[in-house]
């Protein structure tokens, strides 16, 4: 058949069935180089990263009971054997948790068991025996033991540590080069499928200039000549079918296109600048929130091992050295200690926050007076020390995440005990009432209040109103409260009208197809604090401490 004689649109479905073939292969090849990538990711972190992490383990058990022993023979105090036997146990356990993770590498796995014959060998010769000596011959005898041999027989045993975990990271090394091989090769198929994307735009722009844009530049011209006060003027049909019957067409309408053409160019062009100004924005705001949220998880994930570690290093400085040093170095200590777990604590709360709606358990039904009763006993020990209450009645079943209900739930009556006021018992009360489409649940305490001007600060994370001597607490409980209600579709706010104290709502959407609720009947009981439901005559719900 004639070339001319096609139409437009079978023309521009033979392109697109052509490029959509081509770009279907490279995208079967990408699923596979991504399937092959997503294998080797796993593998480093379920794999090499526990691996490193149980390897590094392992040489500190090792070094526990190695000074553990030690201390013994010095001391004599059964005390200083303690750090001796809970090595022995970590020990036996990391090396059954990396037995388990090498069943597909036999040459690590054989080093492992060689550390463990080696660890059980430097035990039966070194550590038993002056054990046994200090228990039988006091503790000269086992300091006799403690020589040049039992140092070098240590040494060995740390240097075959030292080696598993060379291994280790080399094993890590392979499986990272490997993942970023196939990591290029996918950046070779996007590069490949964005070339062949433009030559098609290319090539269609060359079809459409020559069989739509040219014809109808000839046409439009045969318009304007008419506009101009040629109207018997014919307008001759030109290029493919369609554009032919479209001339025929356009011929009974030219005076109206002719008078209306210029106002509808302009409305367009202005039309599809602000469009294009507004994805823009849109497109850049969009992937400003997820760059700023990645950051939190990455930096706040990330900085856990290393603080940690100073954590725990200045707390072990703590137990061993208070009262030996003078009183400043005693209290600087303290200072490292304390920032170290201030540091934990706003950490872990931000890792908790860019957590929210990344890693989702899916909606389910969720019945707020369970996830209440869950809240008093979480909250039990907070309450019995202000003495306070907490109630709750005929609150509904929503649709949501449990344990985000539950952790937003338990940051709002944990805030309300925290800022109680001193002179008076806590009275927290949690009430639900139904707005059109909307559950309204209200949080309701009896403390110290909230300044209105301060009633949108308080969402904002890590923004504290009182200094931390004054209430403890890392100023992100609200935030992540705030982020919760938003994931699950609501709004939170401080209510500026409520008096002697501060009531918090928020609003979740109603279940699809649920009644209205009916009035209460007075019949639930709720848990006392103790265990044992208590009854009360008007349906309320109460947790007494």
């Amino acid at each position: 058949m004639n070339g001319r004689k096609w139409t437009l649109r079978r023309r521009v479905t033979t392109m697109c069935v052509l490029v959509g073939v081509l770009l279907a292969a490279l995208a079967t090849i990408g699923v596979v180089q991504a399937a092959q990538n997503r294998t080797h990711l796993d593998t480093l972190l379920d794999k090499s990263g526990p691996l490193r992490t149980g390897s590094e383990a392992l040489l500190g058990t090792l070094l526990d009971q190695e000074t553990g022993i030690r201390g013994y023979a010095v001391s004599g105090d059964p005390v200083d054997l303690v750090p001796y036997e809970r090595g022995v146990e970590q020990e036996r356990d990391l090396l059954t948790q990396m037995d388990g993770l090498l069943t597909d590498e036999p040459e690590i796995r054989r080093r492992v068991g060689q550390i463990r014959d080696q660890a059980e060998q430097w035990r039966l010769e070194i550590a038993v025996p002056v054990i046994e000596a200090v228990d039988s011959r006091g503790t000269e005898a086992a300091q006799s033991l403690l020589d040049e041999r039992a140092r070098v027989r240590f040494d060995v045993l740390r240097s075959e540590v030292q080696q598993l975990q060379a291994e280790i990271l080399a094993l890590r090394n392979q499986i990272a080069a490997d993942a970023r091989q196939t990591g290029n090769t996918l950046v070779v198929l996007l590069v490949t499928a964005a070339a062949v994307v433009l030559i098609a735009a290319a090539a269609l722009i060359l079809l459409i200039n020559r069989l739509v844009i040219d014809p109808v530049t000839h046409l439009a011209s045969q318009v304007r000549l008419v506009a101009e006060g040629d109207y018997q003027r014919d307008i001759q049909g030109v290029g493919p079918p369609e554009l032919a019957a479209l001339a025929g067409d356009v011929d009974g309408m030219r005076r109206r296109i002719a008078a209306e053409l210029a106002e509808v160019r302009e409305a367009r062009t202005r039309i599809e600048w602000i469009n294009s100004q507004l994805q823009k924005q849109a497109e850049e705001l969009v992937r400003s929130n997820r760059d700023l949220e990645q950051f939190a998880y990455v930096a706040s994930h990330d900085l856990q091992e290393p603080l940690r570690k100073v954590a725990s290093f200045c707390q072990l400085l703590q137990r061993r050295y208070a009262g030996q040093l003078d009183e400043r170095a005693d209290q600087y200590i303290a200072f490292a200690v304390d920032g170290a777990q201030r540091m934990q604590r706003l950490i872990n709360d931000l890792l908790a926050f860019s957590r929210i709606g990344r890693l989702t358990t899916g909606f389910t039904d969720v019945d707020l007076n369970e996830v209440m009763t869950q809240v008093a006993g979480q909250t039990e020990a907070a309450r019995q020390y202000a003495g306070g209450e907490v109630t709750w009645a005929d609150l509904p079943v929503v649709h949501g995440e449990e344990p985000l209900l539950t952790n937003l739930l338990v940051n709002l009556v944990s805030n309300s005990i925290k800022f109680r006021r001193p002179d008076e018992p806590v009275r927290v009360n949690v009430s639900a009432r139904r707005v059109d489409d909307e559950w309204e649940i209200t949080c309701q305490d009896n403390g110290i209040g909230i300044e209105p001007e301060f009633a949108d600060k308080i969402f904002v994370i890590f923004q504290r109103l009182h200094s931390k001597d004054a209430y403890p607490g890392t100023g992100i409980g609200l935030a992540i409260g705030k982020k919760i209600v938003e994931y699950h579709g609501g709004r939170i706010w401080v209510d500026p009208e409520v008096t002697g104290g501060t009531a918090i709502r928020f609003t979740l959407p109603v279940v699809a197809d649920e009644p209205a609720p009916d009035e209460p009947d007075g019949s639930d009981v709720a848990d006392t604090g103790d265990g044992e439901p208590a009854d009360r005559p008007d349906g309320v719900k109460e947790t007494v401490a």
